[in-house]
């Protein structure tokens, strides 16, 4: 959710697989010719991703916000979610997001906030949980994800990388005492006169998310983390994403190993750079890869 970046220590290489202005591509991408294939039958380009993954030794999963909303979590940044900021709370999500409005309007931003962005009911889908797997049994590393509904660990998933932190931390804007979920939900928590905006009995001060709203940097120890285990992998799976969000999606920049999946429903900006592209829903593919693996 933020606008800007902080700096990372290490510079973005040259993205992999571009070719220069009158250079052909020398790298054959695999694309999936629809959304219509048998549902029972994995496709070519799942087939190939298992195949890959069975022989990789370091994989990174990047993950958006198609990862969630397969877990019943909307997508506020979607059409219906801009429509419904608008006209439910009279301004975008971006505005409501904000570092500015959060601090000139508490109270709208934490009603948007509880209302809209905290899905306790949510839990992991398949591919939560096929991540989870290959972290335990196979080639995966890092979980790299744009979420912050925690569904990864949830699922089981030890090395996450929260580039946009997580709506299970809360921490006090003065004293920066820690808070759970749990507690800033509860209105008698709450300043008076609505029992919305979560009060710190410490200092009295607000107590915030902690997590990334629009007009601050991303987290630069977890940019950096992120960053590190992209560099270092031989496989890396973008899944759940348009790869419109920056400065996060740049991070693909820093990928240098031999294979690049990308899962997504729609076309994305880097389906040029890849070498397997699948067009399906995130957890299906997940799924289907990982019955392969496990045959």
């Amino acid at each position: 959710m933020a606008t800007h970046a902080p700096e990372v220590p290490t510079t973005a290489p040259a993205p992999r697989h571009a070719p220069g202005p009158s250079e052909p591509s020398t790298q054959p991408t695999t694309t999936e010719p629809s959304l219509q294939d048998s549902p029972t039958k994995p496709s070519l380009q799942v087939r190939n991703a298992a195949q890959v993954l069975s022989q990789s030794s370091n994989a990174v999963f990047f993950g958006g916000a198609g990862v969630s909303t397969e877990s019943g979590i909307p997508d506020f940044r979607s059409e219906a979610g801009l429509y419904h900021a608008e006209h439910t709370y009279g301004h975008s999500p971006e505005d409501l997001l904000s570092v500015t409005f959060a601090g000139e309007n508490p109270e709208l931003f934490f009603t948007y906030y509880k209302e809209n962005l905290v899905h306790l009911s949510a839990r992991p889908n398949p591919a939560h949980q096929a991540l989870a797997n290959w972290e335990s049994n196979g080639p995966l590393s890092a979980v790299i994800t744009q979420n912050i509904d925690g569904l990864h660990q949830a699922a089981g998933s030890r090395t996450v990388h929260e580039l946009h932190g997580s709506i299970w931390r809360q921490y006090c804007t003065r004293c920066h005492e820690r808070y759970t979920l749990e507690w800033t939900l509860n209105p008698t928590n709450c300043r008076e006169p609505n029992h919305v905006v979560p009060q710190c009995p410490a200092c009295g001060s607000m107590v915030r998310p902690d997590v990334t709203l629009y007009g601050e940097a991303l987290p630069e120890g977890v940019m950096e983390a992120s960053a590190q285990a992209i560099a270092a992998a031989d496989t890396m799976i973008v899944g759940g994403t348009s790869l419109a969000v920056y400065p996060a999606a740049g991070l693909v920049d820093f990928f240098r190993g031999s294979t690049l999946i990308l899962i997504n429903t729609s076309p994305t900006p880097l389906d040029h750079r890849a070498d397997i592209v699948i067009t399906q829903p995130i957890g299906r593919a997940m799924e289907d890869i990982r019955s392969l693996l496990d045959e």
